[in-house]
């Protein structure tokens, strides 16, 4: 059994092996041969293992305790525990220490610009898949609008005039100059812009055209997830739901919005009964499992909203816009396997 050895106080360094490295307290260790490290004043009252921890980056916290309570790490030639503070001109030896290659994960490539439904110098109007988030944050690297920014590097400004559920496909506007995003964002304070979207609910919808007004609160579960709740002290919210087609068990639906609160079609037609055959936030969750692995019918992997059309004035010119975008082959596919009524 090796009896550990105190340092007496005074003691003077040895001199480093021949096979040995000397070295200052702002060099890094050597990884294939033994280093001596001196203590400068950087150093004073530090810790030993936390001295090795920040001369040895990259080296494993417990490969650091190891070789201290192996012996392997000495000061001034005697065995220290990794709770020891070191003294200015401390000689500290440090065993080889190489540093694991990482190899760095492969570059994702970057997705291709969204189809451009419209253009010019003011506007940009894309069609937006379902499932791409419209900018980047919790989780998502990037979104459309740092998509198309880069697609569009030498594009000063370009900015988002309003937004689309990341589960949601269809028409998104974007701003090209300041003035055009402002005009565009009164326009919509205004009611003047007609926003359009088709939806698929599970159930038989009766009404040719029905108005829902109810007031809408927002709201963070407490796994940080942003929600929508019916609320009668919550915001005003109005949308307009016009019969289109009856399906067997479903029926199509055109939403008209006439405010623009956060998920305001979803937690409508939830809150009526009807909710959005996908919707993995406020649908019926057996039904969308079923839809997934396609048991008993068509198969449907995603949320059946689409953002169809958007009508307004163009923002510098004033002219009358019809942006629209076709329903996505999915959705088709899916309406043409279900049984009409």
């Amino acid at each position: 059994m090796q009896t550990v050895s105190k340092r007496r106080p005074g003691a003077r360094p040895g001199p480093p092996r021949t096979n040995a490295r000397s070295r200052t307290a702002d060099s890094a260790v050597a990884p294939d041969q033994v280093s001596y490290v001196t203590v400068g004043d950087e150093g004073v009252g530090q810790r030993l293992d936390n001295f090795l921890l920040k001369l040895a980056k990259g080296v494993p916290k417990s490969h650091i305790y190891r070789i201290v309570r192996s012996g392997e790490v000495r000061i001034n030639r005697a065995r220290a525990g990794a709770d020891q503070r070191l003294a200015l001109g401390d000689r500290v030896r440090i065993p080889p220490l190489r540093v694991a290659t990482r190899t760095p994960p492969p570059a994702r490539p970057m997705p291709a610009m969204p189809p451009v439904l419209f253009e010019d110098e003011h506007l940009l109007v894309v069609d937006k898949a379902a499932g791409s988030a419209v900018h980047g944050g919790s989780g998502v690297a990037f979104g459309i609008i740092e998509q198309v920014r880069m697609a569009r590097p030498n594009q000063p400004f370009l900015e988002l005039a309003h937004r689309l559920d990341r589960e949601t496909s269809g028409v998104l506007l974007l701003a090209k100059t300041r003035r055009a995003l402002v005009r565009l964002h009164e326009q919509m304070r205004e009611g003047q812009v007609d926003k359009r979207y088709l939806a698929l609910v599970r159930g038989t919808w009766t009404n040719a055209r029905q108005h829902v007004r109810v007031a809408l609160r927002k709201f963070v579960t407490h796994g940080g997830e942003r929600r929508v709740s019916v609320d009668p002290e919550g915001s005003p919210s109005h949308t307009v739901i016009i019969l289109r087609e009856r399906f067997h068990d479903y029926s199509l639906l055109e939403a008209d919005l006439r405010t623009g609160r956060t998920h305001q079609i979803r937690v409508h037609l939830a809150h009526l009964g009807f909710p959005i055959v996908g919707d993995e936030k406020y649908g019926d969750f057996e039904l969308n499992r079923r839809l997934d692995k396609g048991e008993g019918g068509p198969r449907l992997r995603r949320m059946f909203l689409h953002a169809m059309q958007v009508r307004f004035a163009h923002p510098i010119g004033g002219e009358p816009m019809d942006l629209q975008s076709p329903l996505p082959k999915e959705c088709e596919d899916f309406l043409r396997d279900l049984t009409r009524a």
